[in-house]
């Protein structure tokens, strides 16, 4: 395991933080605090934060254009405004379910949306995986609990994403067009029995998939084999995203939540719910903006 090299970003920490991403053409990184209905925007140069109050759960940005983003939240997609913040309903999901939320997302490169779907109480089985393109939604994977790990291949041409009840991190062919699976999931990697579960993640330039462990306190990485190559300790115990940052991808952003700790297991665990910038070398890539 790689020490921890880095620091803490100076904004607030999180009841539980996820979803973030990088913005390269503001220079801005974003993430949410799903539970306490917030969304951070961070600004890397200035080191400057802005808390944005939702109204609902959020999980999930995209970028649309200049002057739009899409969020996903516990009643589906929203279009952001960005001059006001405010949130426009345009592809309901599971919105009359009042169990569920969003949770881990991502965009192809074809401009679709992966977005997963839970029990606010992690209910078994309650959420699943759903495809959008076009205001099109498609459900890819039902019955999934912990819906993380959602990423694509630099070729969009395969996808990963766990149920992160069962340990096992999946990969599926899909159409490099469309986003959508041309066969059956496989297991890539077997993570039971080992410290944490797998949590969000992003694939890189080669290929490599950069996993939170939640519970672990780190981000392990992953050959397009499924062999772990490395993992690199976080300062917080419950890890839950990372995203590539900086004006070429090369940094590494890594959200953390402190949902479900003590007061004892908080003063142990100081970095809990914190946003962390590692040093490591990476070769990242950008996120794919949000086709309407």
């Amino acid at each position: 395991m790689f020490a921890f090299s880095g620091g803490k970003l100076d904004a607030p920490s999180c009841m539980l933080g996820e979803g973030p991403t990088y913005d390269p053409h503001t220079g801005i990184a974003w993430w949410f605090d799903i539970i306490g209905r917030k969304l951070i925007e961070y600004n890397l140069a200035s080191d400057t934060v802005t808390v944005h109050e939702l109204p609902v759960m959020g999980s999930v940005l995209a970028r649309i254009d200049d002057k739009r983003q899409m969020v996903a939240t516990e009643t589906g997609l929203h279009i952001r405004h960005c001059a006001t913040g405010e949130l426009e309903l345009v592809t309901p999901i599971e919105s009359d379910n009042d169990v569920t939320r969003s949770n881990d997302g991502r965009v192809h490169p074809s401009g679709a949306l992966w977005i997963g779907t839970m029990g606010k109480n992690a209910e078994k089985g309650a959420g699943a995986i759903y495809h959008v393109a076009r205001g099109v939604v498609t459900v890819l994977f039902p019955s999934i609990t912990i819906p993380n790990g959602i990423c694509f291949s630099p070729d969009g041409s395969l996808a990963y994403f766990t149920d992160t009840d069962t340990a096992k991190l999946m990969q599926v062919a899909i159409d490099p067009s469309t986003g959508l699976p041309t066969g059956s999931p496989d297991v890539l990697h077997d993570h039971g029995g080992d410290v944490g579960g797998l949590d969000g993640a992003v694939c890189d330039l080669d290929g490599s998939i950069w996993n939170a462990r939640w519970g672990g306190g780190c981000v392990d990485v992953y050959a397009p084999d499924g062999t772990r190559l490395k993992t690199l300790k976080v300062p917080a115990g419950k890890t839950t995203c990372p995203a590539f940052v900086g004006e070429n991808a090369d940094r590494l952003i890594v959200t953390s939540a402190r949902e479900g700790l003590s007061d004892d297991q908080l003063a142990a665990d100081p970095g809990a719910g914190c946003t962390f910038l590692l040093d490591h070398p990476v070769k990242g890539r950008f996120e794919p903006d949000y086709i309407l």
